[in-house]
């Protein structure tokens, strides 16, 4: 079904305004995009796109232009290899192909699966304590199928035909965050997706806004994972088993270890950490052992 011809975005506001006056605003806003559409599959499609092009471009925009400010220099891990305008543009190239021919799709079937699971996009929409919970269940799910399976891919075969491309860059940047193999792509995807709709599944509970806010803080860990960027107000040093930039930097840096996406704990107990401290701690340990031993 195609949008509405005779009535506009607007006169469906003000119809939605004056039957559910009890609805705030911005449900307003959304319950009319869903009216002026008249099909619950285009509306989301279209809505989840723009929106993930819009955060994926919009927040890897400020990191392109303090790469370019040689001031910031002194807050890059690797202070040497700041990516250059062509890098830029190339990756972007890339990542650009990538989301129209794999991540449309992926988008555009995701609501009907998880509609079909009891996704909701009526309103009102949930409490900011209900999401935030739900979202929080996400990350853990998310950052436990990214140790696994980013693990994975850096066995022999997986990384040189899939993985190696991601690793093209050995200093990150924020743009870089989804270059990866259209196949890495689906494989990382489904981590993000799939804690979502198996909550859905099990709990009938779960609005696409609640969606959307996961995916876009997600979206905004991934490419602050790859900024190249240290800050003394980086967020790890609030929370110590936050990974951030310093965390995965050091895995382009060395090419193994640190597999975790959000978390350090799944590296920490695997004994999978990466960089100096890592490798201290380890002689430590062997120290500590050997000396037992005697």
């Amino acid at each position: 079904m195609l949008p509405h011809t005779t009535n506009t975005y607007w006169h469906e506001f003000s119809e939605i305004s004056r039957a559910t006056p009890s609805l705030n605003y911005f449900e307003r806003l959304w319950a009319a995009w869903y009216a002026f559409m008249g099909n619950d599959v285009l509306a989301t499609g279209i809505m989840s796109f723009m929106m993930h092009e819009l955060v994926y471009f919009g927040r890897s925009l400020p990191w392109m232009i303090i790469d370019q400010m040689p001031a910031m220099n002194k807050y890059k891990i690797q202070g040497q290899k700041v990516p250059s305008k062509k890098e830029q543009w190339d990756c972007a190239k890339l990542v650009l192909l990538s989301h129209f021919t794999v991540e449309l799709p992926q988008i555009w079937f995701f609501h009907p699966m998880a509609q079909y699971f009891g996704l909701t996009t009526t309103v009102p929409f949930p409490s900011i304590l209900t999401m935030a919970y739900q979202i929080a269940i996400f990350f853990v799910l998310e950052d436990t199928w990214h140790y696994w399976s980013h693990r994975a891919l850096h066995w022999g075969p997986l990384y040189k035909n899939i993985h190696k491309i991601h690793h093209q860059y050995s200093a990150p940047f924020g743009l870089a965050a989804e270059y990866a193999s259209p196949i890495e792509v689906m494989i990382l995807g489904l981590g993000t997706v799939s804690g979502p709709i198996l909550w859905c599944a099990i709990t009938k509970d779960l609005h696409i806004l609640t969606m959307y806010i996961w995916i876009v803080l997600r979206l905004f860990q991934a490419i602050d994972a790859h900024s190249g960027y240290e800050f003394p107000w980086s967020l790890h040093h609030f929370l110590p088993f936050w990974a951030g930039a310093d965390h995965h930097d050091t895995h382009h840096e060395k090419f193994i270890g640190n597999y975790s996406s959000s978390f350090r704990w799944w590296d920490y107990v695997l004994d999978t950490e990466s960089g100096a401290e890592a490798q201290k701690r380890r002689r430590e340990r062997k120290l500590a052992k050997a000396q037992k031993a005697q």
